[in-house]
């Protein structure tokens, strides 16, 4: 890894055959957007755009909608095609890429093979994970087998946000990732602490995208809804469980959207994220200058902050 520039934590690639399994699948317009806006990844393009922006190095990891489009065996061997994808892009490029895993979830026999193969063959740096896979959520008992091996590596979790049962509705029409994004990421963190899987699986290290979306604004309403339920005072708060996480500041950076996220986040649980390539490059280059201005009372160092909790966070990294 170098030691200066960026760590982005929220990359994504795409291939030319994921794109079109995914169309096939059911995802012309992917979460909404047109179907133009598919991005076409290359490592050339991406590298560009690193070297323009000052990023060092990028975490690269599959987007919503992930791979499981109705068929176990095709999600399998789709999940492999693209992990393979990634880690030969990554032995091309070793410090200039890493790599988060994708998994073929639900099917969950499928995604702790897909798991082992990453980890212990392709030695990659992480898995992501979508907020749900065919409607059941992180938390699920379902997913206790998984959760199990997550937490017994100690990995890191990229969470990312994906459609909802009944999106039609709760999106009125507009691009899913617009609104809903951010509500959706929302029900699975607040669903994965208040379920006891954040507190019984503690050595998982999440990451939660979008400068933590709307949890920040939820923390205390959720925390007064348990008291209302009748939990025990003694408890540990939604709060304290929150830092514990990291958060990542691809976005929509604001200084009130940073305001909100520091009121739950330590500095040193705060990760940079471009969300490259689905955010395209012009944009992509605003948003950093964006959150320079966002950033610049509270954390004027916040390029070196970030680079250094990527480091820390990285070289904790289960054994390979």
């Amino acid at each position: 890894m170098r030691t200066q520039g960026l760590i982005d934590f929220h990359a994504h690639f795409t291939t030319p055959h994921y794109i079109e399994a995914a169309k096939a699948g059911g995802h012309a317009r992917a979460d909404g957007m047109p179907e133009t806006y598919w991005p076409r990844w290359t490592a050339e393009e991406h590298l560009a755009l690193m070297d323009e922006a000052g990023i060092a190095k990028a975490m690269l990891s599959l987007s919503s909608p992930g791979v499981h489009f109705g068929d176990d065996r095709a999600a399998r061997s789709l999940a492999r095609e693209v992990n393979e994808f990634c880690a030969q892009e990554v032995r091309g490029h070793p410090d200039r890429f890493g790599q988060f895993a994708t998994l073929p979830l639900p099917d969950v026999d499928g995604a702790l093979a897909e798991l082992a193969y990453c980890f212990d063959e392709l030695g990659t740096d992480g898995v992501a994970l979508l907020s749900n896979h065919g409607g059941i959520r992180l938390a699920d008992e379902r997913f206790t087998p998984l959760l199990a091996e997550l937490d017994r590596r100690a990995a890191i979790v990229l969470l990312h946000p994906t459609t909802c049962p009944g999106f039609e509705e709760l999106s009125s029409g507009r691009p899913w990732p617009m609104i809903e994004f951010l509500f959706e990421t929302a029900r699975t963190v607040i669903d994965f602490i208040l379920s006891g899987a954040a507190a019984a699986f503690s050595r998982i290290r999440l990451i939660v995208p979008h400068l933590g979306g709307v949890l920040p604004l939820l923390t205390e309403r959720v925390e007064a809804f348990r008291t209302i339920s009748g939990e025990a005072a003694d408890r540990v708060t939604v709060a304290d469980i929150l830092g514990r996480f990291y958060y990542d500041l691809a976005g929509m950076p604001s200084k009130q959207q940073i305001a909100a996220l520091t009121g739950i986040a330590r500095p040193e649980r705060l990760l940079y994220g471009s969300d490259y390539a689905w955010t395209q490059r012009e944009l992509a280059l605003r948003l950093l200058t964006s959150l320079d201005a966002a950033m610049a009372d509270g954390h004027p160092d916040w390029r070196s902050l970030t680079t250094r909790n990527a480091g820390h966070l990285l070289g904790e990294g289960p054994e390979r």
